[in-house]
């Protein structure tokens, strides 16, 4: 049945002309703006409310604007921004005393933004491979995943399926050698086809694919296998760390400790551009002064901040919620797909899911319901075309969930 969608006020049609106009055309925003966040929630221009399943890609795990973290970045940005590390800070070396313990590493290097963490690991692992392995000079090769999703600087689309994000970005970063994800078998032949190989890079659970959740136990053997081959296996939990997937770290779920650990987003609460890489002294002490570093990596904001949206995550038991409502939120999901055929396929764990939607990726249907979805208060975004990520704040509640439950159905109701 056809409904017509909502008219955006003349002053969200300003504002996204200023960025049509003014800004590059590299992404392809929902037609809402927003203004205020809070918790689960956010607030467009014109004052309406929105539930927010998105989390700004599982950066906001501890809701929008939660005041613990938001009250650290204040403080501390009225005595001391940044010093860069030409000199000590108060803030720094008390951070990485608190991540390392938290997460179960020898060392921390702290860094901005996803991609920059993901480009320091995959520097660490040819640096270790070269000192420590053995392996010679410029040979070294690191296993990554068909339809992964790292980032988006040259070296990082250089392994990419993505061609939207490789095309005429040429030429590319060479040592990586691509397989299917959650293959074991393609990843023991990837490492029995050479001596060079000096890590593996893998996500948990594929969020960009359209959190695309690997067979049980795959994280586990792979794990195993890097380790008969003395290959590092490197974790990219920039979106599914930070008690996202019901665990602290996805690869919790299966007793995994990785040797090389990215971390991003959640670790910051959204608040803030935070990284980390974090790994063991035989692996991190290859790196010495000058060697690779970031301006603002480890400033004193970004120090504070952290161990603020840190703490949050252990005091309000975000891992525990996610776990619980995760379940919840499936179940929710599955029902309504039994009783709408719109719905092919539900997957996820803990608070990062996905509907797949019975149409090809290049109908413009999923993004069709995600208007919708807007329409009736709640905000999420097609990946992959046909797929939609449902991703909210790990602070919502059961009874939060129910209304949303209800809102998705309702809305995808009006395209039977």
């Amino acid at each position: 049945m056809a409904h017509t969608t909502q008219e955006l006020s003349s002053k969200s049609e300003v504002l996204i002309e200023k960025e049509n106009k003014y800004g590059a055309h590299n992404y392809h925003p929902l037609p809402v703006v927003l203004e205020k966040g809070e918790g689960v929630y956010v607030w467009d221009v014109d004052g309406k409310k929105y539930f927010d399943f998105l989390s700004a890609y599982s950066a906001v795990n501890q809701g929008h604007c939660h005041p613990k973290i938001v009250g650290a970045m204040i403080e501390q940005a009225q005595r001391l921004t940044l010093t860069s590390r030409a000199f000590y800070n108060d803030q720094l070396g008390v951070y990485e005393e608190y991540v390392t313990n938290y997460f179960g590493f020898d060392k921390v290097l702290p860094m901005n933004t996803g991609a920059e963490a993901v480009e320091t690991a995959l520097k660490l692992c040819r640096k270790w491979a070269y000192e420590v392995k053995g392996i010679s000079e410029n040979q070294a090769q690191i296993i990554v995943c068909e339809n992964n999703f790292h980032g988006r600087t040259t070296t990082i689309i250089s392994f990419s399926n993505d061609e939207g994000a490789r095309k005429s970005f040429g030429p590319f970063t060479e040592g990586f050698i691509k397989i299917p994800y959650d293959d074991t078998e393609a990843l023991e032949n990837a490492l029995k086809s050479s001596k060079n190989i000096a890590g593996f890079l893998v996500e948990p659970i594929q969020g960009e694919a359209g959190v695309y959740v690997p067979s049980e136990g795959y994280l586990a053997k792979a794990k195993a296998l890097c380790e008969a081959h003395n290959v590092l296996f490197i974790a990219d939990e920039v979106q599914t760390g930070i008690a996202r997937t019901g665990r602290l770290l996805a690869v919790h779920h299966e007793n995994v400790q990785p040797d090389i650990l990215i971390l991003g987003k959640a670790i910051s609460g959204g608040v803030y551009p935070v990284s980390a890489v974090l790994a063991n002294n035989g692996i991190m002490n290859v790196i010495k002064p000058g060697q690779h570093g970031s301006t603002f990596g480890g400033n004193p904001i970004a120090a504070a901040v952290a161990i603020a949206a840190l703490e949050v995550v252990r005091e309000e038991n975000l891992s525990e919620n996610a776990e619980k409502l995760g379940i919840i939120l499936r179940k929710g999901l599955n029902e309504i797909a039994e009783r709408n055929p719109l719905i092919e396929l539900v997957r996820g764990k803990g608070l990062l899911n996905a509907i797949v939607i019975n149409s090809g990726e290049d109908s413009d249907l999923a993004w069709d319901i995600c208007l919708r979805f807007r329409d009736y208060g709640l905000l999420a975004k097609p990946t992959h075309g046909n797929k939609i990520r449902f991703a909210p704040p790990l602070v919502i509640t059961e009874a939060q969930i129910q209304e949303c439950l209800f809102i998705i159905e309702k809305a995808l109701n009006d395209f039977r």
